[in-house]
């Protein structure tokens, strides 16, 4: 039933599909482990709303067979819902959950060409289509980044360049001074990079700063696309600012190679409590029957909260812009998989980046 996640957390949701393991934390803290205990079950109310929510939800089935008989039968025969039905309720109601406040979101990779604009870009589209609140999605790749592209499918007027060329970002002062500089996908916000190669150029880690604060005045949730690699300037912003981190990899021996010696870097760079939270997203594009899949996800399941595998579909090789409606069914699960993880966190306290309070006015 959820064969796109691998997490360690165990759990018994097997025997309750409408219970499935979309549960908050225990506590208002990322966990210390992400392996503590049975799920993410709490007393909380709004845990309790939840589990309400997902069973409401599910005793009329919508799809598939189960749901024509229901339709056929006007409600006078009630299947219930499939597992897979259940599941997908479940997580839709994890993607749904409350956020208070603003919630950074940095997808990274130390490999180019592995995927991870496409991740960035299903997320993005994927909360934007399930949640009311404002979310953007950021190009912070300093080489001409192909966000814009997939989101898009047209040139850009404007771009973060152009953002970050004004001489003062405070004055705005509302959704749409800024709106000025940003695109729009469907319900998700874009703010592209520099389109023409000859004039991109790197902005530096205070730049990023000064960005994000602008933009998480009037966005709940700001997912940014980084630029290949660890080292560089802006890249040292979002790492500081990031409340969940995404690490693109594969299940190939330098897909999956560079995604673990990314998680090395940060644990060596002090940010282990990222990594632990991490949740790796494995790119299925190219696949080897040489390579054991199950202990490429064992591996990254033991170093991280979750694993995520996308699920190659032909419109996505397309390398152009993504639609939602257009993915295989499968792949959009596996997107819906990866939003709830990311939805997860929501709940959890985040201390502000030092000067940031400042900087955001």
């Amino acid at each position: 039933m959820m064969q796109n996640i691998h997490s360690r957390a165990a759990s018994s949701w097997a025997d309750d599909p409408a219970l499935s393991p979309w549960r908050v934390p225990t506590g208002n803290a990322p966990p210390a482990h992400p392996a503590a205990g049975p799920g993410f079950l709490t007393h909380s109310a709004d845990a309790l709303s939840r589990q309400l929510f997902a069973r409401s939800h599910s005793t009329r089935p919508r799809r598939g067979l189960r749901g024509a008989i229901y339709t056929a039968t006007r409600g006078r025969w009630n299947p219930g819902p499939s597992a897979a039905e259940a599941d997908r309720l479940a997580k839709l109601a994890h993607v749904r959950a409350p956020l208070a406040g603003w919630h950074t979101i940095t997808v990274a990779s130390m490999k180019g060409g592995i995927g991870k604009t496409t991740v960035s870009s299903l997320l993005g589209l994927t909360l934007a289509e399930y949640r009311g609140d404002r979310i953007i999605a950021l190009d912070a790749n300093p080489d001409a980044g192909t966000l814009a592209e997939r989101l898009l499918g047209h040139p850009v007027r404007c771009t973060i360049r152009d953002l970050i060329s004004r001489e003062d970002l405070d004055p705005f002062r509302s959704l749409a001074d800024i709106s000025t500089y940003l695109n729009v996908a469907g319900r998700l916000q874009v703010l592209a990079s520099e389109q023409d190669p000859a004039m991109s150029e790197a902005f530096s880690r205070n730049e990023y700063r000064k960005v994000l604060a602008a933009l998480s005045r009037f966005f709940n949730i700001v997912i940014t696309d980084s630029g290949t690699g660890l080292i560089h300037s802006a890249m040292a912003g979002a790492l500081e600012a990031t409340r969940s981190l995404v690490i693109v990899g594969a299940p190939t021996i330098d897909g999956g190679g560079r995604a673990s010696k990314t998680l090395d870097w940060l644990i060596a760079h002090g940010f282990d409590e990222l990594v632990r939270d991490a949740v790796v997203v494995l790119s299925c594009d190219r696949e080897s029957r040489s390579i054991d899949r199950s202990m490429v996800i064992e591996h990254f399941a033991a170093r991280c909260r979750a694993v995520v595998e996308i699920p190659r579909d032909p419109h996505l090789a397309e390398g152009g812009l993504i639609q939602l409606d257009q993915l295989r069914e499968r792949t959009r699960d596996a997107a819906l998989t990866l939003a709830a993880h990311i939805a997860e966190a929501f709940s959890w306290d985040y201390p502000v980046p030092v000067g940031f309070a400042e900087e955001r006015g």
